[in-house]
């Protein structure tokens, strides 16, 4: 539900219709959306967001509509059928199982969700944990929830977990908030026994705002837990053409992206309204912002300048940090010339394999236009871990990888489809 929670803002004032949010808590196989994903309906029809892209939206529209005239949550199940291809369905054939939740003026979620709604942009690091068995409508904020301990997910947890299921609960929700990512956990009474169900992932000490009254000690408790992170960084470094397209196209995917250049006369905001404009040498900057810890695993770095002055010491820098992606644009002779460079710099064959030049897919890019899609491709294809890329229509086997086995049996990121089925 947080994708949708800034959205949502306009429907918590004083008079709205009251509305229902249907959250996907369990997916299977080929399906258009991971775990997390939310679409709301209000009490007059209106739709924030989606679920799967048009396979089921009817039906859940409907069940959110029965909710809210109820007052109860419930959960929906939907797959493909093969008796009859136009059921209510899943066509890719895989399966969603979809939490329905009103949103009523009196309830803990409600509250919760003027908490998270009333926040400040940039969005800071938090973490929204519902229970979503039998018909409980409670929620709790954890803010800052990279860093939060056990003994204070329990103190937040108590208005929704029962003690006898507090300590397995507290355990489980901790792990996923270290691992920054979303996914559905089951905590059984007076055990540790709890097992999460991997979502879609990424976040930091303290637990937060809104509880509702004790649930049942003695009953097995199953909670949605969701977090969001801060814009992943995108740092474009050179103020030309090529920068200005594929700032606008990052943007798109989610990063909070910042153009560097050491050329004033380039370096002007007004031909790059979308991105944070830094004048300054891009490597001093770079560094600058490894030492402030600004930088991440998630972190990308195009270098856009193929000047040898500014490109050698900024990629000696980015290929020694642990950074997700790492590119530069040049003919290959360029790059050859920059690799040799680089070696006389002391960079090792290690450092200098993670190096994406030229940077992009080889999609015969000539415009700045077509170049950033390029770059975009290569980007996403990374952050999914894809070393080879073909078209989908000559491939075979599930468009969406399974996320893999964390070594700390946390849950772990399962990648964003870039279509639907």
């Amino acid at each position: 539900m947080l994708h949708i929670v800034d959205r949502l803002a306009p429907w918590l004032g004083p008079g709205q219709p009251p509305f229902a949010v249907a959250t996907v808590v369990a997916a299977s196989g080929s399906v258009p959306r991971p775990v997390g994903t939310a679409m709301a309906v209000r009490a007059d029809g209106a739709v924030l967001g989606s679920l799967s892209g048009g396979c089921v939206e009817g039906a859940v529209h409907a069940a959110a509509l029965d909710a809210i005239a109820s007052g109860t949550s419930h959960r929906e199940t939907f797959g493909y059928s093969d008796d009859d291809a136009f059921a209510v369905g899943l066509s890719c054939g895989g399966t969603l199982d979809v939490h329905v939740q009103p949103v009523l003026p009196d309830d803990d979620a409600t509250r919760a969700l003027h908490v998270l709604a009333a926040r400040a942009e940039p969005a800071p690091p938090v973490a929204l944990v519902r229970r979503i068995d039998g018909g409980a409508r409670t929620a709790v904020v954890v803010d800052d929830p990279g860093a939060t301990d056990e003994a204070a997910v329990a103190r937040a947890l108590r208005g929704l977990v029962g003690p006898d299921s507090l300590a397995a609960a507290a355990a489980q929700v901790v792990a996923v908030l270290r691992a920054g990512g979303t996914a559905t956990v089951h905590a059984a009474h007076g055990g540790p026994g709890a097992s999460p169900s991997a979502g879609r992932a990424a976040a930091p000490a303290p637990a937060g705002t809104g509880a509702g009254d004790a649930c049942d000690a003695a009953e097995p408790v199953t909670l949605l837990v969701e977090t969001r992170l801060p814009a992943p960084r995108f740092l474009v470094c050179g103020a030309n053409d090529f920068a200005g397209a594929l700032v606008r196209h990052v943007r798109l995917l989610g990063y909070r992206v910042t153009l560097v250049d050491a050329r004033e006369v380039f370096a002007d905001p007004r031909r790059f309204p979308e991105a944070e404009v830094v004048v300054e040498w891009p490597d001093r900057y770079l560094a600058g912002e490894a030492a402030a810890g600004r930088l991440d695993a998630r972190t990308a770095v195009a270098v856009l300048t193929h000047d040898a002055k500014f490109d050698v010491p900024l990629l000696r820098l980015a290929l020694d940090l642990p950074l997700a992606y790492v590119g530069a644009m040049g003919s290959r002779r360029s790059h050859a010339q920059r690799v040799a460079a680089l070696r006389a710099e002391g960079v090792g064959e290690a450092a200098l394999a993670r190096l994406r030049s030229p940077i992009g897919l080889d999609l015969g890019a000539v415009t700045p236009e077509e170049v950033a899609v390029s770059i975009t491709a290569e980007l996403v294809a990374a952050r999914h871990g894809r070393s080879a890329v073909v078209p989908l229509s000559s491939s075979s086997g599930p468009l969406h990888a399974e996320p893999a086995a964390r070594p700390d049996g946390a849950p772990t990121h399962r990648p964003h489809p870039e279509e639907a089925p």
